[in-house]
């Protein structure tokens, strides 16, 4: 029997399915489509499955809202703004080709600086130093493509799974995905499978930072 969430006091059915739209939205997503990336059947998230035959509210179940969050690299925190945030706030955020990121478009501390930079509308990250980063080719296929955009936030706290950009120190920005750090080193997985895995010194990383959202 599928666990279902249990509903907090003044919660409403009609925000939690409305969280999951702005999901799969902020995905690039129908929610026939955030459900098919989860692993689910494609009609989980469909708005004929909201309502029983009965008239009943039927409620995502904890499963699914776990898997939709893992397939958008979303936290729970994040959906919990979503929910609560009524008509979801956009930020004006830094835009800048990923291609163009090794220059000096940053300053030590990773946060968008220089000139270059456009702007583009991003879903509120609660950082003030958020920006985006337009993706340019397929060498991130499948998991970016050319045209994707995807938001950065340095304010983020990181952990191991996550995807992330990062600078090394000798001017090398990438995107990958972070599979374990010490206090010595970082490991991490391309996000095409055609290339390979890199581990990178930590005194030769300059900054890294949390990818918390895409455009696709």
């Amino acid at each position: 029997m599928a666990r279902h969430m249990k509903t907090p006091r003044g919660l409403t059915h009609d925000q939690v399915w409305t969280a999951l739209d702005r999901l799969a939205e902020r995905a690039g997503l129908s929610p026939s489509g955030l459900a098919k990336r989860a692993g689910l059947d494609p009609t989980t998230f469909n708005k004929s499955k909201r309502i029983t035959a009965e008239g009943r509210e039927r409620w995502p179940s904890t499963e699914s809202v776990a898997k939709a969050l893992a397939a958008t690299h979303s936290s729970l925190d994040s959906f919990v703004q979503l929910i609560g945030d009524g008509a979801r706030s956009l930020q004006s955020v830094p835009l800048l080709g990923l291609a163009q990121a090794g220059g000096g478009h940053f300053d030590s501390s990773g946060f968008p600086a220089g000139k270059g930079w456009d702007e583009t509308p991003l879903p509120s990250a609660s950082d003030e130093h958020a920006y985006a980063l337009a993706i340019s080719g397929d060498s991130m296929k499948p998991a970016y493509r050319d045209g994707d955009i995807i938001g950065v936030s340095p304010g983020t706290p990181i952990r191991r799974g996550d995807r992330v950009v990062l600078k090394t120190t000798g001017g090398e920005v990438m995107v990958r995905e972070l599979k374990r750090r010490t206090a010595r080193t970082l490991e991490l997985q391309s996000l095409n499978p055609a290339h390979p895995d890199r581990t990178l010194d930590a005194a030769d990383v300059a900054w890294i930072a949390r990818i918390v959202w895409v455009s696709q």
